[in-house]
């Protein structure tokens, strides 16, 4: 069997290992093609605040993240300043994000499974 190299293509530099704005940085977690990929619940709808909903919207009696072009629509992606050439990855609502999200840990068994999963989905990686 082939296997391809665990998300090379994401990996920031050995001396931001411990950085957690690397993570920030990433974006991978927040990829998916599916409309009901982050859960919202009843908190997170009030942490949100009046931008609720711009944010997200209900599908059936559930609320979720908006998607848009195969990520949450709260991800905005720009250049690195830091990195030339590659793309960083910024969450708009990083504050009020939903819990979770905020469960979601780096470098956790879940955070390693997305990097290997969906590393070739993110451009400018």
């Amino acid at each position: 069997m082939n296997a391809r190299p665990a998300a090379a293509a994401v990996q920031y530099p050995a001396s931001e290992a411990a950085d957690s704005t690397a993570c920030l940085r990433c974006g991978v977690c927040c990829y998916s093609h599916l409309e009901t990929y982050v859960r919202v619940t009843g908190d997170d709808w009030t942490r949100l605040g009046p931008d609720a909903d711009r944010h997200a919207h209900f599908i059936g009696h559930r609320a979720y993240l908006r998607m848009s072009e195969g990520h949450c629509a709260a991800l905005e992606t720009r250049p690195d300043p830091d990195h030339p050439g590659v793309v960083q990855h910024v969450c708009t609502i990083y504050e009020r994000r939903p819990q979770i999200c905020r469960d979601l840990a780096r470098g956790s068994p879940e955070c390693e499974g997305e990097l290997a999963l969906k590393a070739d989905r993110v451009a400018g990686r």
